[in-house]
This record gives C-alpha cells, structure tokens and sequence, in this order.
C-alpha cells in the first residue's frame, strides 16, 4: 500500500495543486493541522472525488467546514481494495485518535470462564491469549459478570478454583470445602469419576442446557436413593433445588443462541452506545460505552465508526465477534463490514438491522439500557460541572478551571516513600494522565524533601499545554512553603495557583481549611459546599493512589529481603518457592519435607531454607 505525503506543513494548502495527483484507486487520507497533528482520518472507493468534495463551495455540515478550514497536510494511503483500506483507517483511528473521527476509547479485551484440562479440571476467570489447554465461555462484557459467575458456580458445582501451586501443595482441605464451595479433589474427597461428572455438567450449564444438566441430576438421585446412598442423594437433591431457582432467575431465549445487541441512545452532546452479550440462550451481561462524537455526524456514521473499532483490526481477539450482531439502523458499508469480519473470525457473521419478534425486544431493552447510562452520565456531569462552578467562585480565576492536579505523600517510617499526582479534567479524574514517583535520594522520612521531588519530576520539564490551573498539595504550611519555593526557582510565565489542603482537628471530612500560596490566607468552606466536596474528591484519589503505590512496593521489598537473605536462593528458585507454594505466606509455614517438593530443591538447601526463615 504505497504512501504519498502530498504537501508540506510550512506551506499553504493549495487544494487545486493536490487534487491534480491524487489516485482514483481505493485508499485511506490523513488530514494534518499547522501542529502536524492528526485531525481526521478518512477512507474512500476513490480518493480522487471524495477528498475534492471537501473543497466544494457548499461542503454541508458545520464539522466539516471547520474541518477543511483546520487543514494544513493531507496525506494520502492507496489500498488495493475498500476492505483494506477499511481496516487501515481503523487502525490509523486507534493510533492518533482524529479531534474529528469518532473515537472509540474502551478497547480492552473481554474476560473468560475457563475450565482447564487438567487431572482435576480448575474453574476460573481469564483473561488475554488462550494459551491455557481447556474449554473457554465467554466472553463476558467486565470482570464483576465473571466474578458473580463464578459464585453462582461455586454454589452450583463444587469445582475447584484454586491456583495450581496452591493445589498441589495441598496436604488437607481448605476453607472452600469446609464451606461446602469445593469438592477437595487435591485430597482424594472425592473419586475421579465424580469430579469429573461435575465437570461435564458445570459446561453443560455454561452452554445453556440448565434442563439437560437438571435432568441428569435427577436420575443420579434416583439411582442413589435406590442404592440406599441417601447422603449422595440429598446433595443431588440440594444441587437440582439450586439449579431450579437460577433458571428461573435467569433470562433464557429460545432462538437467540451467539448475538451481540446494539442500541444508541443520543442526549444533547453526548452519545451512548450499549451492548447486550448473547451467548448460549442466555444474557450474559452488557456494556456501555460513551464515545466522542463530533457535532453534525449521523447515527449510521457512528454505528458504523463503532462496529469497525469494537470487532475490526489485527489487536481486537476474534473470539468476541459473535456470529449476529443486530443494531437499530443500516449503515453505508454494512455488506463490506459483514464480509471483513467473516473473514477475520472465519466464520459468517450476520449485522442485521430490519428484525422482528424476540431480537425487536432485544433491541428495545438494549436501547433502554442506552437511555438510562445516558442519563446517569449526563447527571453525573452536571454535577461535576457545578462544583467546577462552584469552586472557581471562590478562586476567581480569569479562565476558569480546566486542570487541576493534587501531590500526596505515604510511607512507613520513611521506608518505600511513594508520591502520587493525580489528575482531574473538566470531567472530573483523569486517570490516564495519573503518576507515581519512587522518592529516593532523600532523608527518610522528610515529607517536605519527597514533596519537592515529586514536584521537580512532574514540573521540570512540563509542557506548556499540560500545565494545571490549580495544584492542591496535601498538607499544611510547611508543605505549601515547599511548592511555593520550587515554583519561584522555576520562574515559568504564568504558574498554577497553589493551595495547600489541611485537615481539621480531628481530621473529619468537612473540617478542611484552605490555604492559599503566597498570602497563606485560611478558607474555610461549609461542610455542604460543592467547592469542598470536589476538593475532598482530588484529595481523597491522591491519598488513595499514594498509599496503593507505596504498599505494592512495601510488598515487593518485604518478600524481596525475605527470601534473598538466603545463601544459595537466586531469582529462578524464588520463583520456584513461590509458584509451586502458593506464596510467601506458605513458604514461611512449610515444613522441611514440603520445601524439598519444589522443583530444584534439595534436602539441604530445603532444611537451610526452614532455618532461615525460622530464625528471622
């Protein structure tokens, strides 16, 4: 697919000189601001007559005259068909996220129940390339869907769940069993045969045959009962009674075996898309999803923006193109996208928008889903938005607040010192720009020093771009003084405003007191104020995110220095102690005989170990 780069950034567009070489072939084109930024990208049958339909004296739409009034360089991709260049500009839309394409932001991949092909079958959650031998259900649309799964199963089918280091140095039952959630196949509580029946009923049930699985309960009950093994038959029993509640419970369809729902919902500026998950009879969960959408584009643009990002590209796992996918209106490339993605999963997939009867109340559910995610987000905005309002009345500030950033510093007994920044936008905590620094090279324990440190990492060599309008640090005078020192010696053209957060008295929320920089006037704030409530909030991540941070490395130092005091102990016998035990915990608890399990160790190095630790 050759690439032509048809002007130069330090010129001025000339449309009329670029149309004149411009290929009638199929390709994709990237549109360039004066920054040599990314504002849009495009694909086209022919790229000759769609890009010379940008520069007609009437273009339509308002998003497309500020488009073509931002251009600058345009550069031009062929492709050999209008499925390739469907799927580069997929990819070119993920890669510089266009100010003027529809952005999709949410592109991690879906979680899995997977029951492995070991001796002993472990039921669990996973997640990412399917490396692991077994049987895989999914996907599910978060993580909570699979954790609420798998506490159904445990009540349902008493599979083990446990880490395979964890089950082979088993040498008596754990709690799971006591609480009757696990069959304790790691000490023969039950045969083989057995566990593996219960095996092949729990993927029976998660492929949607409830009935088929109720009735072979039902007949092992009946044999038990006539062998006079009532004990068995009671759990029998017990299992079929469980099973009868979730099946009435559960939602299950009679025609709609592997589809994907779509439905949109649009209020004012914002645009939610929601996805029901369809597998095996059953709704397995749903998702939504808030993407950016410039003003003035149709509602088939934006199914057809979203459909390409969510199932096409060489990142996105095939696994969770299902084999329907129904959506509320038909878009212009609805047969090109169905044939990609055919090919993709390598097998036919179907996007239908004219249906009927139970698909028509899929349909209706998932738009209702739309609407109230809508509606919810939208509220939440507002909110924000007025305690933004709210706060900027008691600064002033000419521009208003737009990025506001706040430090925090934890460490225990000035050990494994970690500060964080956080970081929060007009619509509230942005994480992706959220930061931790590892505090070294100071006295241990000297807040003010890790404070400067933390300040000097962020600050030094800042663009201008990302530059807060408010830092909040956390902390009184002294750790203000400390910020307003470090922003003198940086002399930049116009610095944030500096407030330090202290707590009250008895460190109560709503006992904070405001401190501004330079004049170190008190603000006090009413404990029902908008303004202090956002406050607390920046405050409250900020603490949050520096203590997770130091208490990973607090972790990560103390089984560090634990295990490596050990002559004799490197990293690859560490490694082996911990993935064959289970963790640190059991190595400190193992005896001699189970040490000498571990792959690569010896009696001696084993009976080292046991004093070792033993002596600490």
């Amino acid at each position: 697919m050759p690439e032509q780069s048809l002007t130069s950034i330090n010129e001025p567009f000339d449309h009329q000189a670029f149309l004149k070489s411009v290929s009638e072939q199929a390709g994709v084109y990237r549109m360039y601001d004066q920054q040599n930024v990314v504002i849009y990208v495009g694909k086209a049958k022919n790229l000759k007559k769609r890009l010379a339909s940008y520069f007609r004296k009437d273009v339509g739409s308002n998003k497309t005259k500020a488009l073509v009034n931002r251009i600058a360089v345009i550069d031009v991709t062929v492709t050999h068909t209008e499925g390739e260049a469907l799927i580069l500009e997929n990819n070119y839309i993920k890669k510089y996220q266009p100010k003027y394409n529809i952005l999709l932001r949410d592109d991690k991949s879906y979680p899995y129940l997977l029951i492995s092909s070991h001796k002993h079958p472990r039921l669990a959650l996973h997640r990412g390339g399917k490396k692991v031998k077994g049987d895989y259900f999914g996907p599910y649309p978060t993580v909570g869907a699979v954790w609420e799964s798998l506490r159904l199963m445990q009540k349902l089918f008493p599979l083990r769940q446990c880490e395979d280091s964890y089950y082979r140095a088993r040498t008596r039952p754990c709690l799971q069993y006591q609480l009757g959630r696990c069959s304790a196949p790691c000490v023969d509580k039950i045969s083989k045969e057995d566990y593996t029946e219960q095996v092949q009923l729990a993927k029976l049930f998660l492929k949607g045959k409830n009935s088929h699985v109720i009735e072979q309960l039902v007949q092992k009950m009946e044999v038990s009962s006539k062998e006079l093994a009532f004990e068995k038959a009671a759990k029998f029993r017990d299992q079929i009674s469980t099973l009868r509640k979730v099946q009435q419970q559960q939602f299950v369809s009679g025609v709609a075996a592997e589809l994907d729902v779509v439905g949109i919902r649009r209020i004012r500026s914002l645009t939610c898309i929601h996805i029901l998950f369809i597998r095996d009879q059953k709704i397995l969960g749903s998702k939504s999803y808030f993407p950016t959408v410039p003003a003035d584009t149709s509602e088939g643009e934006i199914l057809q923006a979203f459909i390409s990002q969510h199932y096409l590209g060489d990142d996105i796992k095939t696994a969770r193109i299902p084999k329907e996918i129904v959506i509320p209106n038909s878009f212009e490339l609805q047969k090109e996208l169905m044939a990609l993605l055919s090919k993709q999963v390598g097998h036919d997939v179907k996007i239908s928008d004219n249906v009927r009867s139970e698909r028509t109340q899929y349909l209706k559910l998932a738009r209702t889903n739309a609407e109230n995610a809508l509606l919810t987000k939208n509220s939440e905005k507002e909110s924000i938005q007025a305690r933004y309002a709210a706060l900027n009345e008691v600064f002033e500030l000419e521009n208003g607040i737009n990025r506001m950033e706040c430090f925090d510093i934890s460490h225990t007994m000035g050990q494994q010192t970690v500060a964080s920044n956080v970081v929060f936008d007009s619509n509230g905590p942005l994480k992706s720009d959220y930061r931790r620094y590892n505090v070294h090279g100071i006295t241990p324990g000297d807040d003010y020093a890790a404070m400067a440190f933390a300040l000097n990492k962020r600050y030094r060599n800042a663009s201008v771009e990302k530059m807060p309008d408010i830092v909040f640090i956390d902390g009184g005078k002294g750790q203000l003084a400390k910020a307003e020192e470090f922003f003198a010696d940086l002399a930049l053209e116009k610095a944030p405003l500096l407030v330090g957060v202290a707590k009250g008295e008895s460190r109560k929320p709503g006992l904070e007191t405001l401190i501004l920089a330079g004049s170190h006037q008190l603000i006090s704030l009413p404990a029902t104020s908008p303004a202090l409530h956002l406050v607390q909030h920046i405050r409250d991540e900020s603490h949050r995110f520096a203590i997770a941070g130091h208490r990973a490395k607090r972790q990560k130092a103390s089984k560090k220095s634990t295990l490596e005091s050990i002559p004799g102990i490197g990293a690859k016998k560490r490694q082996a102690l911990l993935k064959y035990l289970g963790g640190l915990q059991e190595v400190l608890t193992a005896d001699v005989a189970t040490l000498e399990k571990v792959p690569g160790i010896s009696h001696v190095l084993a009976q080292n170990i046991y004093d070792a630790l033993h002596d600490n």
